[in-house]
């Protein structure tokens, strides 16, 4: 599952190809061959994407070498900030099974013509001419100033084991070289993507309008709290620079706020925000926004830049604490409008409130201030407790894990995959609601009544939980994969379901461990057989309890009369125990080994 989410990705990059590329990226959907080809580019693509920011394709395509005449680079990028040259060697698999087992061949890697590309050789040792991005590269690295300082990494997209780090140096020519394979593909290039917390912020830099600020660009005082100094720097600066800071960082600026962006949630809000921006020339935004909070670990405003009336706000290690829905919605409306952005948002401002914490060292501290920050000046969306319990390990733990496992999107944050959803990297019926992940689990490892609680994850009471346990997290799995079958088939087989938790225990104790066939045919009957089972089960109870009989009066006639009302066994006090032994008593009659009654609570 998680190899289909990586091919949603990069056929989503391959759409967003300009359409003097389509022809490269978007071919003829029956030529497959060259699909399987525009995916290997756009594996590329993602790489940069995430590593780098480069969110522009236009720009990351400009530095994809990949092609006859390539000397075995099939990409790179100059960071000037960190002083490294990243040269990347990728080899995209087309099928799950190869791009999880199928290594590189090392003569791929003896491919690369490092030292002769870097020396400013023309032509590779068989006299065959470097290709023109080749070329590039070659007058890039020469113009660098300080060429000198800059040190080269090789990156390789691809498997590669059992293969020390001393040989590899050897095979790619002494350059220091790191390994991207397909685990650490899906971790730290597929799971930042659907999250949008690929790109993490460093260094920003904020224009500032100083021509209607009589007093100056800012406020700015100093405070003393219980979790040490701080400094407060408060400012109006241009939405559209808010707008650009969020579409470039998504949810990675978000990383210490208790939600994500609320998509559905949040609709009235945003509307509203989006109205504010797109249908007025003047500014009342600054009037109506209740502004943004932003955490920094260093601020500082330059009002002496050489330019009139302008000054920068320089923000170090940010992170919107307050604020997240009015800066998403911002970002949403520059993304749809490009074009028209100056337009847009000229002339339109909002309030930022900057919170410089001298004593950064200390997480918890910081924690605890965000945490009391956020109860205090969320007015617009208000943060319930089961947001802030989405922060912690435990949590952060689970939804690799489910992901890592199953491919599944473990949603501990609100709105934390929306932007995915947006951009259509993300299948939204993956992305499975905090509260029903625990309902299923709970009630596909026997405990069923804990499984129709509401609100398991606002409780948090998840002590008896064990990470380290796999099976009870795949028996979830499979009550989830039931759930969505059943969704899939409409009707009454929703979460609503009053049985339905008790229909997801029976289901796993059925077919978990069984056939792991999972095509829609086998689903189809596993669920036939599921329904012919609960259906005995629920004649058994009414044998039990007998027909529940209610005397009324016929409105009509007057007559007294008798009503034979539906037994609502599952609300009976020996539901469970009664359909543990069912369960018990099938599989001695089918010859397995019967359950134990008594499983944990």
């Amino acid at each position: 599952m998680r190899y289909e989410t990586l091919i949603r990705i990069l056929d989503q990059i391959r759409s967003e190809a300009p359409s003097q590329q389509s022809s490269r990226y978007r071919p003829d959907h029956t030529d497959i061959e060259k699909i399987n080809q525009a995916r290997a580019r756009a594996f590329i693509h993602l790489y940069m994407k995430v590593m780098f920011g480069i969110s522009d394709f236009s720009m990351r395509e400009r530095t994809i070498t990949d092609a006859s005449g390539d000397g075995g680079i099939d990409g790179y990028h100059i960071d000037t900030e960190t002083k490294i040259i990243y040269l990347i060697q990728s080899k995209f698999r087309i099928n799950e099974k190869n791009f999880e087992s199928k290594e590189i061949e090392l003569e791929e890697l003896l491919m690369m013509d490092i030292s002769r590309i870097m020396e400013g050789e023309a032509v590779d040792e068989t006299g065959v001419e470097y290709n023109g991005k080749i070329k590039q590269l070659q007058r890039e690295i020469s113009s660098l100033p300080d060429v000198g300082r800059f040190s080269y990494r090789i990156i390789i997209l691809a498997n590669l084991e059992n293969i020390t780090p001393a040989r590899l140096k050897k095979l790619t020519d002494g350059y220091a070289a790191e390994v991207f394979n397909f685990e650490r593909t899906y971790e730290e290039l597929v799971f930042p993507v659907i999250t949008g917390t690929y790109y993490t912020a460093s260094d920003i830099v904020i224009p500032i309008d100083l021509s209607n600020k009589n007093a100056g660009s800012k406020i700015s005082y100093n405070v003393s709290t219980k979790y040490g100094e701080c400094e407060i720097t408060a400012l109006f600066v241009p939405t559209i620079e808010v707008a650009r800071l969020m579409d470039k960082y998504r949810n990675s600026i978000l990383k210490y706020n208790p939600r994500s962006y609320l998509e559905f949630e949040g609709h009235a809000v945003n509307e509203s925000i989006r109205d504010t921006i797109v249908q007025s020339d003047t500014n009342e935004f600054s009037l109506f926004n209740n502004g943004i909070t932003m955490l920094s670990d260093e601020t500082n405003i330059n009002e002496k830049i050489g330019q009139k009336n302008k000054a920068q706000l320089w923000i170090k290690n940010p992170q919107i604490i307050n604020g997240g829905q009015t800066s998403f919605t911002l970002s949403r409306i520059l993304s749809e409008n490009p074009e028209k952005a100056e337009e847009v948002f000229r002339n339109k401002e909002v309030l930022l409130k900057v919170i410089t914490l001298f004593d950064s060292e200390s997480h918890t501290a910081k924690l605890e201030l965000i945490d009391e920050i956020s109860n205090a000046t969320n007015k617009q969306t208000p943060v319930i407790n089961a947001d802030r319990f989405a922060n912690e390990q435990f949590h952060i733990k689970v939804q690799h894990l489910v992901f890592e496992r199953y491919g599944l999107l473990y949603e501990r944050k609100r709105g934390e995959f929306s932007a995915g959803i947006n951009d259509g990297y993300v299948d939204s019926k993956k992305v499975v609601e905090r509260n029903l992940f625990w309902r299923v689990y709970y009630a596909a490892n026997g405990q069923i009544d804990r499984g129709s609680e509401r609100r398991l994850f606002k409780k948090n009471k998840f002590s008896d939980v064990d990470i380290n346990v796999f099976g009870n997290f795949d028996r979830a799995a499979a009550g989830l994969g039931l759930l969505a079958a059943l969704r899939g088939k409409g009707g009454a087989h929703q979460p609503r379901d009053q049985n339905i938790y008790a229909k997801i225990f029976l289901y796993v104790e059925l077919f978990f461990g069984a056939d792991s066939e999972s095509s829609a045919e086998h689903t189809e009957q596993n669920i036939a057989l599921l329904e012919q089972r609960w259906s005995e089960f629920g004649q058994r109870q009414i044998e039990k309890f007998g027909p529940k009989r209610r005397a009324y009066i016929d409105n009509q006639t007057g007559e007294a009369k008798i009503r034979i009302l539906d037994v609502k066994f599952e609300y009976s006090p020996s539901f469970r125990v009664d359909l543990l032994r069912f369960i018990a008593e099938m599989k001695r009659a089918a010859g397995a080994s019967a359950v134990v009654v008594d499983t944990p609570q």
